[in-house]
């Protein structure tokens, strides 16, 4: 009998006690979403009534608008969140503590103050010292800030998961630092973090729903708005799973793209050519080619990587 290396196999008691326990759970589910939809028949939420708001070429102009603002803070704060994030994990693995310190502090503060908090600290608490910010603007800093952060201990635990023979050989063969963590450490710790990135990248998205408690008009914004529609019967719960649906299909075609893009970045001729390789599978020539540039533009100016030492010898 082959065995698991996590797991023992079962056996034929254990076989036939998992499938009792599958099926009780599968009529568990079954049983309490058959509640949830006789609940909503019972309480008139699929009557025309409340369903005739969505007949409107209107209405779904207007959520046409909210995704768009959604997908406009979304976009920004991805981008923002991302390049913080870089530049806040090359902070917390320098060398230097005098730039370490600081940064693990800075990540610590971002990391702990709630996003929502942080959106009415910046539209509701700027105007009392006389600054006045948008509504989009209040919503991306606050995401930023927060999911940049994220990032930035994502990256960091990536890069110090590798191998330490992975920096070691790096200098073994002449690399400076930046050299070590742009050819090899960086590459090897984004791919290995890529779904960790995507899942935050997807709590970003979601996350924006939090504009609507400083009015910013996206997509929870607008469902609350249509629920309180006393003419059409209230429909907040018709227009939370259209608002609902959205949001489904937007991160799922979030997760899609991340998934094109790695698939794509594993058959890449870079990668094929060893950027993102272990570097023992790299040639001294590939690693050093790269920063050679830097070094004739110093030669023909005269000084080099040890000019001070040179200076003093002469």
């Amino acid at each position: 009998m082959s065995s698991s290396v996590l797991y023992d196999v079962p056996g034929p008691k254990a076989i036939v006690r998992n499938r009792i326990i599958g099926v009780v759970v599968v009529l568990v589910v079954l049983s309490i979403a058959a509640w949830v939809i006789w609940r909503l028949f019972d309480t008139g939420q699929f009557t025309a009534q409340k369903w005739e708001l969505f007949t409107y070429t209107a209405i779904w102009m207007r959520f046409l608008e909210a995704t768009l603002n959604t997908l406009a803070a979304f976009a920004s704060a991805a981008v923002g969140a991302i390049i913080l994030g870089f530049v806040l994990a090359l902070g917390r693995l320098s060398d230097h503590a005098w730039i370490r310190v600081p940064v693990s502090w800075i990540v610590e503060v971002l990391r702990a103050i709630p996003v929502l908090i942080f959106m009415m600290l910046l539209y509701y608490g700027l105007p009392v010292v006389g600054v006045k910010m948008a509504p989009y603007f209040a919503v991306v800093i606050a995401l930023v800030a927060y999911n940049g952060s994220v990032l930035a201990e994502v990256i960091r635990a990536g890069v110090e998961s590798l191998p330490r023979g992975q920096k070691e050989a790096g200098y073994a063969i002449g690399l400076r630092k930046s050299g070590v963590m742009r050819l090899v450490l960086l590459p090897q710790a984004i791919r290995a973090m890529m779904p960790v990135i995507v899942a935050q990248l997807v709590v970003t998205l979601k996350d924006t729903a939090l504009g609507f408690i400083i009015t910013y008009p996206e997509l929870l914004y607008l469902v609350k708005l249509l629920g309180s529609n006393a003419q059409f019967g209230s429909p907040l719960i018709p227009a939370a799973m259209v608002g609902g649906s959205i949001y489904v299909a937007l991160c799922l075609a979030l997760s899609y793209v991340a998934y094109l893009l790695e698939k794509r970045t594993r058959r890449s001729p870079r990668a094929q050519r060893g950027e993102a390789r272990p570097i023992q599978d790299l040639t001294t020539t590939q690693l050093i080619a790269t920063q050679e540039e830097p070094d004739r533009i110093a030669a023909r100016r005269g000084f080099g990587k040890y000019d001070g030492s040179a200076g003093m010898g002469h």
